[in-house]
């Protein structure tokens, strides 16, 4: 016969409140020795810089294809676009968000994109998967990593009737066209404010 042990209900209590305590101490302590803490905050000024870049260049995206374009089922503007305005207008010391990795890393994933819907089109699952995967590593060899450039990819496969019409004018309008004029925007605002530089490297 086994041995019968008696537990009662404050032994089990005592013994659940030391396995705590000794686990969050253990996390703490490797909290505090491999997890640096997260960096301040940007001031003010710096967040009012951000939001009237981004406003004026996504702004001027939509104006000129609203009032231009859409006659031609044309658009300067595209969801990666939004992504691309936090790098380049609030992060812009970032090594993502300069010329070379805007706009090299749009055309290359726009490209990969066409041409994924070209041949992969009757699977869509295998195009969107391909493009952006392609996209990022294309990106990664031509040190033009652009985070939104994935979706750039991405919508060229999955965005519809209207953007798989263009075909590879897709490229020009609106990858190509969009993404200069946000840069333009980008190297007007960001070098207005004093203590702002854009960019930190062209190539």
């Amino acid at each position: 016969m086994g041995t019968y042990i008696d537990i009662s209900e404050t032994d089990l209590k005592n013994l659940f409140e030391i396995a705590f305590k000794h686990i969050h101490k253990r996390i703490n302590f490797i909290h505090r020795k491999h997890i640096p803490l997260s960096p301040p905050g940007v001031g003010l000024k710096e967040i009012a810089w951000s939001g009237l870049g981004s406003f004026l260049g996504i702004g001027l995206c939509a104006f000129f294809s609203y009032k231009f374009l859409e006659p031609f089922s044309l658009t300067l503007l595209i969801g990666s676009f939004g992504a691309s305005a936090v790098l380049i207008y609030g992060a812009i010391k970032s090594p993502l968000a300069q010329p070379r990795n805007l706009i090299g890393g749009h055309l290359i994933s726009a490209l990969i994109g066409v041409i994924c819907f070209q041949i992969f089109g009757y699977m869509i699952w295998i195009a969107a998967a391909l493009s952006v995967s392609i996209a990022i590593m294309a990106m990664l060899a031509t040190k033009t990593l652009h985070p939104p450039g994935g979706a750039t990819a991405l919508i060229a496969v999955i965005g519809g009737t209207n953007i798989h019409n263009l075909g590879y004018l897709y490229i020009l309008f609106p990858v190509a066209s969009g993404a200069v004029i946000l840069l333009l925007v980008a190297l007007a605002i960001n070098n207005l404010a004093k203590g702002r530089k854009y960019p930190e490297y062209w190539f």
